[in-house]
């Protein structure tokens, strides 16, 4: 990994949304990209005090945690607020933002596709979809130099067992990206996406019968892929948010052992 000076990220100040334990890809995005020189500050929801608390393992150390802010994205005040916040801990400027978010609640999941109340997909949309665009807002104040958004997606080409709303969401998630790609690319901000095989997190945990997706991926990915290893989908962000990529947005990039260019899943 790189050496002090020799970073991809380096002087880069990124913000991390969805930081709650060290098996979030959040916390991992997190620690690359300290890794490779940035200084990172995250956001928290709902208990700050599981976040702070993940924050020490990162490799800044249990001294010298990175700042955590408290943010519901669907929540405007606190989106409001959030720039002012950010000056609060110190960072004048953002040159990345890690979107790592979702939400769906549990009846929007898991085989229940055709019962599930509008209600409950509205809060789908809001909390996975919506929220790019809320939270690149909420952050655009302090990127007037230009900057790369990265999020965290599921391929939304394709049906799969039990993730239902959750996949509509990704969807909305998908055209959002392209959309404020589109609208922000004057101003110097990237909008891309990286679209990551099933990994073992609690996000993950929530989803019942999740392993009607995660047993199709180790067996039929050319690569293979580990569900504990989210060190490859971490990297890819890094590398999106750096300014290895200065010409690349709207564009989402596949983390999945390359089961995404394969058609029937057999040897």
């Amino acid at each position: 990994m790189g050496n002090a000076g020799m970073g991809i990220l380096e002087g880069k100040r990124i913000l991390v949304t969805g930081v709650l334990t060290d098996a979030s890809i959040g916390f991992h995005v997190a620690r690359v990209a300290q890794e490779q020189g940035a200084e990172v500050v995250l956001t928290a929801y709902p208990r700050p005090t599981l976040t702070e608390r993940t924050a020490k393992r990162l490799p800044s150390g249990p001294d010298n945690p990175p700042p955590v802010l408290e943010l519901d994205v669907t929540d405007a005040g606190q989106l409001d607020g959030l720039a002012d916040g950010l000056r609060g801990v110190g960072f004048d400027r953002i040159d990345g933002v890690v979107h790592a978010i979702a939400f769906a609640p549990q009846n929007a999941l898991g085989g229940n596709f055709l019962e599930t109340p509008w209600e409950d997909v509205a809060t789908a949309v809001h909390a996975s979809a919506y929220s790019l665009k809320s939270l690149t807002m909420a952050c655009l104040p302090l990127m007037k130099d230009g900057g790369s958004v990265v999020g965290l997606d599921f391929d939304a080409s394709k049906a799969w067992p039990v993730y239902d709303w959750m996949g509509v969401a990704k969807a909305g998630l998908e055209s959002c990206a392209r959309y404020l790609a589109k609208y922000l690319g004057p101003q110097g901000i990237r909008v891309n996406l990286v679209a990551a095989g099933p990994l073992a997190t609690m996000a993950a945990k929530s989803i019942p019968g999740f392993e009607g997706i995660t047993d199709v991926w180790t067996q039929a990915a050319p690569l293979g892929w580990d569900l504990k290893d989210s060190e490859p989908t971490a990297r890819a962000c890094a590398a999106l948010l750096s300014d290895w990529f200065p010409a690349t947005t709207g564009e989402i990039v596949h983390v999945d052992g390359g089961l995404h260019a394969i058609g029937a899943p057999t040897g």
